[in-house]
């Protein structure tokens, strides 16, 4: 939303890189740094940098998964990933590609590259991600 209700509750947020911090997040193969959008916004989106950390481990994003939300962006800052999407096929992301990733599409990460790394901004900062059944094949 763009209204005056969010302007007063919404707060102003500087993340600055030289006090970045990495964590682990959804991911084992991944290291997160938060933005400060989820507590700016109280949580009505969350942006997050997301890097390849060197361990090539198997997880449940490599299955059909969805993400219960209402908005998510992915911008590509480094490497390569290819993914499957459900009704859309397979597309293989690269630097400076992005993706208005439509609300709770079914997708797949089938491999990335190790110095992958992405931006991504999702709606509501809490979504969950939830495993679920491939798309039928088509004929």
């Amino acid at each position: 939303m763009t209204d005056k209700a969010n302007a007063d509750n919404w707060k102003f947020v500087h993340s600055e890189v030289a006090k970045a911090e990495w964590k682990p997040g959804l991911r084992e193969i991944f290291d997160y740094r938060d933005l400060g959008v989820k507590d700016g916004t109280n949580g009505d989106y969350i942006a997050h940098i997301i890097k390849a950390n060197g361990k090539t481990l198997s997880d449940e994003v490599q299955e059909w998964h969805l993400h219960e939300c209402t908005f998510q962006f992915v911008l590509v800052l480094n490497g390569w990933a290819t993914f499957e999407y459900e009704g859309e096929g397979v597309r293989t992301i690269r630097k400076g590609d992005s993706i208005n990733q439509r609300p709770w599409i079914a997708h797949r990460e089938i491999e990335c590259s190790p110095d992958f790394e992405v931006l991504e901004i999702v709606a509501p900062a809490n979504f969950k991600t939830r495993i679920v059944s491939g798309p039928a094949p088509t004929a």
